[in-house]
């Protein structure tokens, strides 16, 4: 016996909406996991964190030395054909001046003039005033060794370009001006370059640039510049004593010397000198500790005149100051 098939049932448009409701209803319910709650610090962990961060760093002392740019020459071909053999190369002038002025911007040393030395003595005589040319730590003297320019370019069916390149090298030397010994040499390379180009005619050309010869040599100096200034640091700064009372002393060097009242420094007894027959040079002997000053005050405003006001906390320091001078206390 068959039965006749039941026909499936058909939604009506009120189930197919009771359907959808009851399903945004469990979507509703179903709502994603909490996420875990943030660390809280307590209160003196809070406080510990930010005197931290509100704490400076300690003041690193930085005692400038006294330098001076010398003899800065060219030595390539470039630019010389028109030159007689009393012109200055103006190339090796740029150059010297290029890292003279970094040197000054460094805030970090007292920059002394030497290649204007003659121009400087002539004023001074003009002002009636004695000659008052200050020696220096350190004498840098260099060239400039390599220098030159490219040009190089891609052409194709509606479009070319051009790229000029300008390359420069310069050679330093520091010189110990106790004993003329050069104590360090470095290189520094730079380069510089200009890229241009057409299309189907339209466009900017590629003329010659000089700035570029400007860009290249600086950037070699940059590239050189920080060995230089970490080498030079790395000296021992030295002041000398200008007068010498009971349980008081007048130095040399305030502020723009790095200088501030509470730092220590120690007077130092030179050591004997005793000529080497090995290296030919005279030696100084270890110098020896004569007494430790605490800087007072500062006096003086601008670098050539100032000094600073320190007392005498252990040792003596005799009135006569030959043979003595201030060092860093290490």
């Amino acid at each position: 016996m068959s039965f006749p098939a039941r026909p499936a049932p058909v939604l009506t448009t009120r189930s197919t909406a009771l359907s959808l409701a009851a399903l945004l209803l469990l979507g509703a319910c179903a709502t994603p996991p909490a996420k875990p709650p943030a660390a809280v610090q307590a209160p003196a962990e809070v406080a510990k964190a930010q005197a931290a961060l509100q704490a400076a760093p300690p003041a690193v002392k930085a005692l400038k030395r006294k330098i001076a740019i010398g003899r800065f020459t060219n030595e390539t071909r470039y630019g010389k054909a028109l030159l007689t053999a009393d012109q200055i190369d103006p190339l090796g002038r740029q150059t010297g001046d290029m890292l003279s002025a970094r040197l000054v911007e460094s805030g970090r040393f007292l920059v002394l003039e030497r290649p204007d030395l003659a121009a400087i003595k002539a004023e001074q005589a003009l002002a009636g005033g004695p000659a008052n040319i200050v020696g220096t730590d350190t004498l840098i003297v260099g060239s400039l060794t390599e220098f030159g320019r490219s040009t190089e370019g891609q052409s194709g069916f509606l479009s070319n370009t051009k790229r000029q390149i300008a390359r420069a090298k310069v050679e330093i030397r520091l010189v110990d001006v106790r004993t003329g010994l050069v104590f360090f040499s470095a290189a520094g390379t730079g380069e510089a370059a200009l890229e241009k180009g057409t299309v189907m005619g339209f466009g900017s050309q590629a003329e010659y640039d000089q700035t570029l010869n400007d860009r290249a040599i600086g950037a070699a100096i940059s590239d050189v510049l920080n060995s230089l200034i970490t080498k030079i640091e790395e000296r021992p700064w030295r002041s000398d004593i200008l007068k010498a009372e009971p349980g008081r002393v007048f130095i040399s060097g305030g502020a723009r010397q790095g200088l501030k009242p509470g730092d220590r420094l120690a007077v130092m007894k030179a050591g004997e000198k005793v000529r080497s027959g090995q290296s030919g040079f005279d030696i100084e002997l270890p110098p020896t500790q004569v007494a430790e000053l605490v800087v007072d005050s500062l006096f003086g405003d601008s670098e050539t005149n100032e000094g600073s006001v320190a007392r005498v906390v252990s040792g003596t320091v005799p009135a006569n100051t030959a043979g003595l001078f201030v060092a860093e206390v290490k």
